[in-house]
């Protein structure tokens, strides 16, 4: 919120609302604020912990902001990463051009249990792999963000973006009525286009799409039924569909119905018995040859978590330059692979201020934050280390910008990350802002959901209107210059 002692102009009007208002007042909008996500029944699942799976993901009314201008800075910069990403995707399942220049070391390809050899000599439609892409971004100064690693698999999250931005306009309205606020609402729209702009080969007409769900114990199940709600589609279950002559169908009352494109929030090994595990209930016997086949199309592709994961993260900006011809827009942070024996030995020595992960873990969990660690922390994830070396990764500890969060009754700075959702179709949609996630704890450096995180509203705040221009008119341009941006991008 702060750049030295001034405020920064982005966050003026925000500086002077909390000054002219009360703790009661934020109190009051925060209680009001959880009996609405009640309502509505906004929760994400954790199982296995005992007590109540489904719970409200702490919501904070304080909004995160960013100037357009940095915005667009980091919006092309997700626009460069993410192609280069479907180029790479692209070559290491087919000519592998990248592995033969050496620029990757091959065994960290192809010996990866992210990547799919069934995915070998197969080309998507459009050759687009990660439909879906969430990058996820950390600031630590006035302009340095970094990204911290790439979703490419099922990136989630996007409802909670959404539904805070609903949640702060009915709870603020005056307040944001006094911002240009770039518009976010747009974005089941802009994924409808992009999941039909992704229709495969054989598609006899309009595309029939759905939404392909592991079913309610998912942590996510809320995000899949309102996606599908906004986007006015099916959400199926694996039992809810069958192949016949490789074409996948949808079983409804009025009979079977074609589905030509399925966004599918189901791990790879679980999606098709007869080719990955054969145990799995919940995908769908004969869908992997119906998509070879060229009559549906998976969003995102079996075998997209080659390009997320940690061990490959270090090489992305070498993607982009193998692949584009340019440098990286977004810088990555810096990164030991345990696997060398030289990066082994460095992290081994310093765990105690380095960040160290599983390089295939997500949620926030098997990490090992090194300055907030005990002795004996630290000699178990050592012992683990040297037990699978190519399972692990080590980081710097970053200093992590904050922002303005309630914390109990006063506001105090947390620990933020930032989540955009990238869009790849015909063209490359971002909505504005993304998921910004904030960690409750003081101190702490986890956001994610699952480890006792929280979220809040993103703006991306428009400069003032030029005269004669209402906020309405230039809030629509706005979100229509984004989108042209990003397809000119």
């Amino acid at each position: 919120m702060h750049e030295a002692d001034q405020v920064r102009p982005a966050y003026a009007g925000i500086d002077a609302w909390l000054k002219a208002h009360g703790r009661e007042a934020l109190a009051a909008k925060r209680a009001e604020a959880e009996a609405l996500f009640r309502r509505v029944g906004i929760t994400f699942a954790v199982y296995g912990e005992g007590g109540d799976p489904e719970r409200l993901i702490p919501f904070d009314v304080i909004p995160r902001i960013l100037a357009r201008a940095e915005w667009n800075r980091l919006a092309t910069g997700l626009t460069q990463r993410v192609r280069a990403l479907n180029m790479f995707m692209a070559d290491v399942y087919g000519k592998q051009e990248i592995l033969a220049a050496g620029l990757i070391p091959r065994a960290l390809v192809l010996e990866n249990e992210a990547y799919r050899p069934e995915m070998a000599g197969f080309r998507p439609p459009g050759g687009i792999y990660s439909h879906i892409s969430g990058i996820d971004l950390v600031r630590t100064g006035a302009d340095d963000f970094y990204v911290l690693e790439d979703n490419c698999r099922t990136p989630s999250g996007v409802s909670y973006m959404l539904e805070n931005r609903e949640a702060m306009l009915r709870l603020f309205p005056g307040l944001c009525a006094n911002h240009r606020l770039a518009p976010v609402g747009h974005y089941p729209e802009d994924l409808l286009e992009t999941l039909k702009e992704a229709a495969p080969p054989n598609c006899p007409g309009e595309p029939s799409v759905a939404i392909l769900t592991p079913g309610h114990f998912n942590s996510a199940y809320y995000e899949h039924c309102f996606l599908a709600d906004e986007m006015g589609v099916e959400v199926v279950e694996g039992a809810d569909l069958f192949v016949r002559d490789d074409v996948v169908y949808m079983r409804t009352t009025a009979g079977p119905r074609r589905v030509d494109v399925l966004y599918r929030r189901i791990d790879d090994e679980y999606l098709d018995p007869t080719v990955f595990r054969p145990d799995s209930m919940l995908g769908v016997p004969g869908i992997f040859a119906a998509y070879r086949a060229g009559n549906v199309t998976l969003a995102n592709a079996p075998g997209a978590g080659i390009a997320d994961d940690k061990a490959i993260y270090p090489f992305v900006p070498e993607m982009i330059r193998f692949y584009l011809g340019e440098t990286a827009l977004l810088q990555n942070v810096p990164t030991f692979l345990c696997e060398r024996e030289e990066e082994r030995a460095y992290v081994l020595a310093n765990m105690a201020e380095l960040v160290v992960k599983l390089a295939r873990g997500s949620g926030g969990y098997g990490m090992l934050i090194g300055p907030h660690s005990t002795p004996e922390q630290r000699e178990e994830f050592a012992r683990r280390i040297l037990a699978r070396p190519a399972d692990y990764i080590a980081q710097p500890t970053l200093a992590l910008s904050t922002v303005p969060t309630l914390a109990g009754d006063s506001i105090a700075p947390r620990h933020v990350d930032l989540r955009p959702y990238v869009l790849t179709g015909k063209e490359v949609r971002i909505v504005p802002g993304g998921l910004t996630r904030v960690a409750l704890r003081e101190g702490s450096l986890v956001v994610n959901s699952s480890q006792g995180g929280g979220t809040k509203d993103t703006w991306v705040v428009d400069p003032s209107p030029p005269p004669g221009q209402s906020q309405s008119q230039s809030q629509r341009g706005a979100g229509q210059s984004q989108s042209q941006s990003q397809s000119q991008g």
